[in-house]
């Protein structure tokens, strides 16, 4: 089952881009990166307070990105996540960046959840499972 599309927008900063004014190909993990934590914090989940109680934290195991197109700076762009499998303690996100209606850069990323104190698998939270297959 795969859960709804999650959109956030943000701008190219100066910081974001290499010398030749285009988001040096790295950032592009930390605006992925972004939009994953931003869509927990829509469903009303905060990754420090996770730590704390139910003593969990999100990890990549693995990522595959695919450059298309270069953002640049202050460009406004959008990222999407959306999970397209649910696993007892992984979740994978397929991410677009996009620039209107251009497609500029592709991810597909898997995140583990883990034992914030052993570092060991854990299961994600039924209810935080839930909230993400059923969020608006």
């Amino acid at each position: 089952m795969k859960s709804r599309r999650f959109i956030w927008s943000i701008r190219v900063y100066y910081e974001d881009t290499d010398a030749g004014g285009m988001v040096f190909y790295a950032n592009y993990l930390k605006f992925f990166e972004r939009a994953r934590t931003e869509r927990l914090r829509s469903i009303g989940y905060e990754q420090d307070s996770l730590m704390i109680s139910p003593g969990i934290i999100f990890v990549v195991r693995a990522v595959q990105v695919d450059y298309l197109k270069p953002a640049r700076f202050n460009e406004q762009i959008e990222v999407s996540s959306e999970v397209t499998l649910f696993k007892r303690a992984s979740l994978t996100f397929e991410q677009l960046i996009t620039r209107g209606d251009e497609l500029l850069c592709t991810s597909t990323t898997r995140i583990a959840c883990l034992d914030a104190n052993t570092l060991r698998p854990k299961e994600i939270p039924r209810t935080l499972q839930e909230q993400l297959k059923n969020e608006h």
